[in-house]
């Protein structure tokens, strides 16, 4: 089994894989095809994604049962001890949702602040 995700990838290239790929939702594409199809189909999908991400999962003979590639993708797969497992990056800066002071921005309700940051 052979999954492609596109994300903001231009039409041709969706209308390329459907060739040999069921698109079962936008940008979603599922089949079956040999593993000499299914490389050819990433190359493409490198060379035409342009601004866009794609990312390719298929079944492989491991632990997991399946692997998995990315294109201009944040997040990236890296082998753990055999398992591979997806590193989201780290953010540098301090977290969005609080302020420098450690309190919730201006502007949000009692209630999300109770649910943010709990009753204290």
């Amino acid at each position: 089994m052979t999954v492609i995700v596109l994300t903001n990838c231009p039409a041709g290239l969706r209308g390329f894989l459907t060739r040999w790929l069921l698109e079962i939702s936008a940008g979603v594409f599922v089949g079956n095809p040999s593993a000499r199809i299914r490389d050819v189909l990433w190359e493409e999908v490198q060379q035409y994604a342009g601004q866009g991400r794609a990312l390719l999962a298929h079944t492989a003979n491991n632990e997991q049962g399946f692997t998995f590639r990315t294109h201009d993708h944040a997040w990236h797969p890296t082998d753990h001890e055999g398992v591979t497992l997806i590193r989201r990056p780290t953010p540098n800066a301090p977290s969005a949702a609080r302020t420098p002071e450690g309190s919730p921005p201006p502007g949000w309700s009692r209630a999300s602040k109770r649910r943010r940051f709990g009753r204290g």
